[in-house]
């Protein structure tokens, strides 16, 4: 049974197209100022070469801050840049065999958007889970979506972290952490925004509140 402790109050994951012309490196680091509490480097269509380039970079940057990086879905990515965790969604590598490659010590979360999903993801020594998507969302649109219903009972039957993603922000935060999840995963609440530090402290200040 993996025993990692994680703070996902405030889960960054990162999309590049909502950072127009800003700086990735940037954006990550102001964010972490700002109070985000992990971060998730996804990447899904760029080479493998780029994918580690940029892995390297936002590596130096949460080492710096003792903040975790995960990296969705590409274990042989953070594997090789020795990253906190990995991200899998229900089609990725199994559970299982990342936790067998990865190691006990290493930081695991799966995608579910139903019961069953979730509670296997538990079942099979899941850190933290991340559901959604709770509103509709233009980063992920194939995501099926989940009620705040189906949100608060997936996280009334764990024991792990539940985390929501999907289209969450500063209007609608404080009605998804109603359902006593343990925090909001974002994307282009805090990276769309011009000053992604202030992004962040507003909505690190929503979760407090």
């Amino acid at each position: 049974m993996s025993r990692v402790k994680v703070d996902c109050s405030l889960y960054l994951v990162t999309d590049r197209k909502c950072l127009e012309d800003r700086d990735l490196f940037q954006s990550i680091e102001q964010a972490i100022q700002g109070g985000v509490t992990m971060v998730q480097l996804r990447e899904k269509s760029v080479p493998t070469r780029e994918f580690l380039q940029l892995a390297i970079g936002v590596k130096e940057i949460t080492s710096r801050y003792r903040i975790p990086l995960i990296i969705n879905d590409r274990l042989d990515i953070a594997l090789a840049v020795d990253a906190d965790g990995l991200h899998v969604g229900q089609d990725d590598l199994p559970l299982l065999k990342a936790r067998e490659l990865l190691g006990p010590n290493k930081i695991i979360g799966v995608s579910a958007s139903t019961l069953a999903e979730a509670l296997l993801a538990q079942f099979q020594d899941a850190d933290y889970l991340g559901v959604g998507a709770i509103f509709s969302t233009t980063t992920k649109t194939d995501a099926p979506e989940v009620s705040l219903e189906l949100l608060e009972l997936i996280k009334k039957s764990v024991s792990i972290p539940v985390v929501a993603i999907g289209g969450i922000n500063p209007t609608n935060l404080q009605q998804v952490m109603a359902t006593g999840i343990d925090g909001v995963s974002v994307v282009s609440a805090i990276l769309a925004q011009k000053d992604c530090r202030l992004a962040a402290k507003q909505l690190k200040d929503l979760i407090s509140y």
